[in-house]
């Protein structure tokens, strides 16, 4: 039992959020969680001014933008986001994005609301049982049905969302359970440790790069979801070992350094005789960990056991805290074990691709090849710039020519794809980095789920640039189909001003037909300190570019 004072629900909560380094409830509005709010404005510290308190209340337009911004936020910061949504289809509008973020291995905190337990089976309002819908996609998914212990299950639901593997949580509360005063334990101070590492293989990994003369290094996000950045910089200075980063982990290696390979990834992978792949799976994205032909042996470091591939055989591997695995393995190696020829060569296949892309990014044609908008924002991003990828062809762009100067600071929708992560992405990364530039990437496919929560970023005054690349088209689809069937079907869109509809939310923007027009646009954009779109028409005929890296 508990001597504590008895609070509701919300309260419990809102303490347990506070506690684990939340600052932000990302939601839309519902009756079944008023207390949460009424927590988040100054009930948790007892005073109820009704417009400020403990969190900021960030209400969006859809369910689905409350959960990619608390994704966007646990990305960011490495502290799980904290998102909350009514019942029925306010929870099963999250799904998508709850999925997102469990394949991603992003934290965070959802709660929904639930129907009464004391009404429930007779028809209440939304009644639906959500833990069965929510289990699969999360790493914990509970019912609290004791007001007592609301504060306890979301303070277990923090220390299990941001502990490794990382992944989102869900807290389901009947409406009457969570008005209902309880007397909670105080929320735990400290989240759950960085899995020890597990040290079976290190000998063995220690050998292998010993006798490697063709070493690979793949750098992936749990490496900066795991606070390694510094110790893998440690790493690759200390071996000499070729580097390729994806997703968050972009930017521990900055773009002059020449250890940095991504655009040579495909020469890598053919001629490397050792892949050690850390922070990432072997999934689609690294070819199923097939490198090579014959295949290289592959060493798979992970933050946990459960993410090392069983999909193939490995050759040696190791889980848990990554900082711990990759500083023992540099001292151990004591020196460069790379053959400096190899990285030297790779490092020129990679400034040599990096090179013959400056004719498409100075391209002059008359329909804007889509290359020439990153020939005009790369010079105009600053190295703390935050810039998010939400599409299909015109984001594979951005993944080609972004090279981000500091990790954690790219953001796309992970091997999930779920598109309309953008706007929520944005919020995420205004009110993380305040002070930087906010780069808001979108294919117009991907504008057509998400756009209208430009309301919530005017609403909360979160200035963002915004650049769709217009084909009218879905050209991820279009120009593959034309290659199987020599047609395509479904894939046409209208050229749509979609800076009208920016304008109309209360934000500013413009359309760009000329490619000479589309620097003096982006200077707008950033000089306007609203959120602002260029709509820039792009050539359709133009395909994405199959590989990002060119080589």
């Amino acid at each position: 039992m508990s001597d504590a004072q008895p609070v509701h629900g919300g309260i419990q909560a809102v303490r347990a959020a506070v506690q684990h380094g939340a600052r932000h409830l990302f939601t839309l509005s519902g009756a079944h969680v008023f207390p949460l709010y009424d927590a988040a404005v100054g009930g948790a510290d007892g005073v109820r001014s009704g417009d400020s308190g403990p969190m900021q209340i960030v209400d969006v337009r859809h369910e689905q933008t409350a959960v990619f911004a608390a994704e966007g936020m646990g990305k960011l910061t490495r502290t799980p986001g904290f998102a909350v949504v009514t019942a029925g289809p306010g929870v099963t509008n999250t799904i998508s994005a709850v999925t997102g973020a469990h394949v991603g291995g992003s934290p965070l905190v959802l709660i929904g609301g639930r129907a009464p337990d004391g009404r429930w089976g007779s028809g209440a309002l939304q009644e639906m049982d959500h833990v069965p819908l929510m289990a699969p996609v999360t790493k914990s998914a509970v019912t609290v049905h004791d007001p007592a212990g609301v504060g306890p299950a979301v303070d277990e639901a923090f220390r299990i969302a941001g502990s490794a593997h990382r992944g989102p949580t869900f807290v389901d509360v009947p409406m009457d359970v969570l008005f209902t005063p309880g007397a909670a334990p105080a929320p735990s101070t400290n989240p759950l440790p960085l899995l020890a590492a597990d040290t079976g293989d290190l000998d063995l990994i220690i050998d292998l790069l010993r006798s490697a003369e063709r070493p690979v290094l793949i750098l992936g996000g749990d490496v900066w979801a795991d606070g390694a950045e510094t110790a893998a910089r440690a790493f690759v200075d200390a071996t000499g070992i070729p580097t390729i980063a994806n997703g968050m982990a972009r930017g521990i290696l900055p773009p002059e350094h020449p250890l940095l390979v991504t655009r040579a990834r495909g020469a890598a992978f053919g001629g490397a005789d050792l892949v050690i792949v850390v922070g990432t799976p072997l999934d689609f994205r690294l070819g199923y960990g097939n490198f090579g032909d014959p295949p290289a042996p592959v060493v798979h470091i992970a933050d946990a056991p459960s993410q090392l591939a069983t999909h193939r055989e490995l050759t040696a591997s190791a889980a848990g805290d990554l900082s711990a695995i990759l500083l023992a393995l540099a001292g151990a190696c004591g020196e460069p074990v790379a053959d400096p020829t190899w990285s030297t060569s790779l490092r020129e296949r990679a400034l040599a691709a990096i090179a013959a892309d400056a004719a498409d990014l100075a391209s002059d044609a008359d329909s804007i090849h889509p290359a020439r908008i990153y020939g005009e924002l790369l010079p105009r991003l600053a190295d703390d710039a935050v810039v998010i990828g939400d599409g299909g062809d015109f984001v594979s762009f951005a993944g080609r020519y972004v090279e981000p100067a500091l990790p954690g600071h790219w953001l796309d929708p992970g091997p999930y794809g779920c598109l309309g992560t953008g706007p929520g992405y944005a919020m995420a990364a205004r009110l993380a980095h305040p002070s930087s530039q906010v780069v808001l990437l979108l294919g117009d496919g991907a504008a057509g789920f998400s756009l209208m929560d430009v309301d919530s970023l005017v609403r909360h005054n979160l200035p963002v640039v915004m650049v769709v690349g217009n084909n009218a088209g879905w050209n991820l689809e279009r120009h593959p189909m034309r290659f199987l069937y020599g047609y395509d079907v479904a894939a046409d869109l209208r050229p749509t001003a979609y800076d009208e509809v920016v304008r109309a939310l209360g934000g500013a923007g413009e359309t760009v037909t000329a490619p000479g027009e589309i620097g003096a646009a982006l200077e707008r954009a950033f000089a306007a300190g609203v959120p602002y779109l260029v709509n820039v028409m792009t050539d359709p005929e133009i395909a994405y570019p199959r590989s990002t890296t060119g080589v």
